[in-house]
């Protein structure tokens, strides 16, 4: 969808830490993390809601962000990843992952813009970690 801002990551028009991508999906730092290691998978096709997915792509994209728990969790020593689809601010369908170490910090409040800085550090921790194959299917 033209102008979407995860769009233009998909297409590599605009910058972003990716982290991991298959045909479907793709998954990436958040610039504004709750929480350090805080990601967005998103769909690569625009979709605004997940309950327009069929049952086929719904399961694979949650089976992905299930994929992505290990790796967060061993880069952020995280106590848990929570998990949230919320997908108001940008009308493009993405899950947010985001690693927790007590309760009430999964609260949008706590935002904060990261430097480039603090993303390349906490992209090249993730990356150190043995992410899912890009085909989780095959």
């Amino acid at each position: 969808m033209e102008g979407c801002l995860f769009c233009k990551i998909i297409t590599r028009e605009l910058p972003g830490f990716i982290l991991w991508e298959d045909e479907e999906f793709l998954a990436f730092l958040d610039i504004n993390p709750v929480n350090p290691g805080h990601t967005l998978l998103v769909t690569k096709d625009h979709q605004e809601d997940v309950v327009h997915l069929d049952d086929e792509t719904y399961s694979r994209l949650f089976l992905a962000a299930k994929e992505l728990v290990r790796p967060l969790k061993a880069a952020t020593k995280a106590k848990r990843i929570a998990i949230a689809v919320e997908g108001l601010s940008i009308p493009h369908l993405h899950i947010h992952l985001v690693p927790v170490h007590g309760p009430n910090e999964l609260d949008p409040n706590r935002a904060r813009r990261a430097s480039e800085e603090e993303l390349a550090r906490m992209w090249q921790r993730i990356m150190e970690e043995k992410l899912p194959t890009t085909d989780l299917w095959g």
